[in-house]
């Protein structure tokens, strides 16, 4: 389990008894240095080893996921755009992570960052020793995992401002917020930094990943501006296929990103599993009623989103409470999120996906909640609020409000540094002829009207008509 340091040395006992057992049968045969070398290190596990494999695609896809479901919700002229902001950072983000990253969020250091003796993967090899924690799979794949989780999560930022940043002030942010935002958070609650030490809960990312991007979205929302039509004409969906297969994609690749948590194919693993299926079906089932009652009609931008909103709310607890508590925390989630979206939806803050209501809201709920539905009978670690311990509520809320200030801040000081080398937002013509041409010199869909105009760019540049909002399908 990804919950820190401090939490996994109180299951040190539980992890290693496999190996004093072999430990034991070692000294009947060779004697006290044969039981010392079965004892030094975790050997490798071949089951585990294949899970984490899986686990580790799994979750690299739902960057491209990100990138359809992001991509089918914005107008048809920046969709390229919009896409590119997520697979750019499968590069960008990828590369720092290896070479500089992971060595500063995961290794021991102090409280607030890790050291760099893992720089350039450096010592990071085909055996098990070496990790912040103990693994039964190569360090080497344990990094590239953590890798996927440090890509996803700067290309979640992305959300709150497209259509209107210049990709490369976009590029440069994303590249320098994953080693001086991401990396020292993940420290703090993965690598044995201080919410570790605290007793944070954070299964798979709540804190670290969700509510952590949310509070740069939101920073980088308000620092760039919104878009030239905000709010004075309803920018809708190009392509809601395309944003429900890739909430699709999502959920699919959400199970590497919550059982895969586990590092094991273990127990856990199954409970992270059967969690990650349920609390987006209570999420979704509530989410279609709030739709139906506000509109009378349930959108498929709605449902698309409430899946979204319910894997994000869960990921905190995937490991730490029992299925039916994960679908309660997946229909309670549904609501403060979709009150957000409706409350943002009426305001001039241009988070033009809703990044906070989805990540932020549903991220903060599902770190809370944790707090009171886990259940150490299940986790082996701490029980929540329900199980008498409502404490760890406290715990969790700190957990969330240290995310929240430490991103908000920093996100702001890197975006005013960027604004001082080069403009953060592209040109007024660029914006109204859309970022695919002008940023990346290509169309989405090109159908020709004959003229040399496409049509895409024809229906684009007609008098924008005011349209009702139709939240959730305002994004």
């Amino acid at each position: 389990m990804r919950t820190g340091y401090g939490l996994f040395r109180r299951l040190s006992g539980s992890l290693l008894r496999p190996l004093r057992i072999a430990g034991a049968a070692a000294l009947l045969v060779g004697g006290a240095p044969a039981i010392a070398a079965a004892q030094a290190a975790p050997a490798i596990n071949q089951a585990d080893t294949a899970w984490m494999l899986i686990s580790t695609a799994l979750v690299l896809l739902m960057t491209p996921a990100l990138a359809f479901f992001y991509g089918g919700l914005v107008r048809s002229k920046n969709a390229l755009n919009t896409m590119m902001m997520s697979f750019i950072s499968l590069g960008f983000v990828g590369l720092l992570w290896a070479v500089i990253g992971y060595s500063l969020a995961l290794t021991p250091g102090n409280n607030w960052v890790g050291d760099l003796s893992l720089l350039a993967l450096r010592g990071v090899g085909l055996e098990p020793s070496g990790a912040v924690l103990a693994i039964t799979i190569p360090h080497m794949l344990y990094m590239a995992y953590q890798g996927t989780f440090c890509i996803i999560t700067a290309a979640l930022i992305s959300g709150a401002i497209v259509e209107r940043m210049r990709f490369s002030a976009y590029v440069i942010f994303i590249s320098l917020w994953s080693v001086v935002v991401y990396a020292p958070l993940a420290h703090w609650v993965w690598g044995g930094g201080w919410l570790a030490d605290m007793g944070a809960l954070d299964f798979a990312g709540g804190t670290v990943v969700h509510v952590n991007a949310a509070a740069a979205a939101l920073v980088a929302a308000i620092v760039v501006g919104k878009r030239q039509e905000y709010p004075s004409t309803s920018l809708l969906p190009h392509n809601v296929p395309f944003t429900l297969l890739g909430a699709g994609l999502l959920w699919f690749g959400w199970f590497g990103f919550n059982a895969g948590s586990a590092l094991a194919a273990s127990p856990i693993a199954g409970l992270a599993f059967v969690t990650t299926m349920l609390a987006p079906a209570g999420t979704l089932v509530v989410w279609t009623f709030l739709d139906a009652f506000r509109s009378g009609k349930p959108t498929a931008v709605g449902a698309a989103t409430a899946i979204v909103v319910g894997l994000v709310a869960v990921t905190p607890a995937a490991g730490f409470i029992g299925p039916m508590s994960a679908l309660i925390l997946g229909m309670v989630a549904a609501v403060p999120s979709y009150m957000a979206l409706q409350w943002r939806a009426k305001t001039s803050l241009d988070d033009s996906l809703d990044v906070v209501a989805a990540h932020g809201v549903g991220g903060t709920v599902g770190a809370l909640l944790t707090g009171v539905f886990a259940n150490k009978a299940l986790n082996g670690l701490a029980d929540g609020a329900l199980f008498g311990n409502p404490a760890q509520l406290g715990v969790q809320a700190t957990a969330v409000a240290a995310a929240i200030v430490y991103s908000g801040v920093m996100s702001f000081v890197l975006l005013k540094g960027i604004s001082l080398v080069l403009p953060l937002r592209a040109t007024g013509n660029d914006e109204s002829t859309g970022l695919d041409i002008t940023a990346h010199g290509e169309e989405a869909y090109l159908h020709s009207d004959g003229g040399g105009r496409s049509l895409t760019m024809m229906k684009e540049s007609a008098p924008p008509r005011r349209v009702e909002s139709l939240a959730p399908a305002t994004k």
